[in-house]
């Protein structure tokens, strides 16, 4: 983005409004920050509240009725109040919640990390059974079928879907009992 710096490129006369803003904010950079702060804005949000402050300004040089150091000081004041007040009626409407209520202890987050270690170990071990033991499982556990509604599905009688449900679960028991290792179910 490129800044009109001086006032021929704006089509407006340039009387030095811009020149005696940047020198204001040269000479004593931390006065809007510092604005902010006694208009009771917290220290973390005033350096937001300064720069928006200090771009309306810049945009509206314009509307300045007098370019003296004095009037450009309540002017910008102003300015900074109207910034200051914008901030509080967002912070308003949005509440922002505590950082601390949003991180879990450090005891949950490995929790966490572990029963997601399990449960990946627990898939793997799911898909390295064989097809005709993965497929009436997972009919029975997520699909809730019975045995008669798997064998039905599958062509083959119930016996054999208790069969293989079996021995699904009894190699996932094996699998269990060694860690969730990485090693192939048979």
């Amino acid at each position: 983005m490129r800044w009109i710096v001086n006032a021929d490129e704006a089509g407006t006369p340039d009387d030095g409004r811009r020149a005696l803003l940047t020198a204001m904010i040269t000479d004593e950079p931390e006065r809007l920050r510092r604005r902010g702060i006694s208009l009771g804005v917290s220290p973390d949000d005033a350096d937001d509240v300064a720069q928006t402050a200090l771009l309306r300004a810049w945009r509206s040089i314009e509307h300045l009725h007098a370019p003296e150091p004095g009037q450009m000081c309540s002017w910008l004041d102003t300015i900074a109040r109207n910034a200051a007040v914008d901030l509080a009626r967002v912070r308003s409407r949005r509440p922002a919640d505590a950082l601390e209520d949003d991180l879990p202890d450090t005891a949950s987050v490995a929790g966490e990390v572990e029963m997601r270690v399990i449960l990946d170990r627990a898939l793997e071990a799911i898909r390295d059974l064989p097809q005709s033991q993965r497929e009436p499982l997972l009919l029975t556990v997520v699909d809730q079928l019975s045995a008669p509604e798997i064998a039905e599905r599958l062509n083959v009688a119930p016996a054999t879907v208790r069969q293989r449900i079996a021995r699904a679960r009894k190699a996932l028991a094996t699998c269990r009992r060694a860690g969730m290792s990485e090693s192939p179910v048979g």
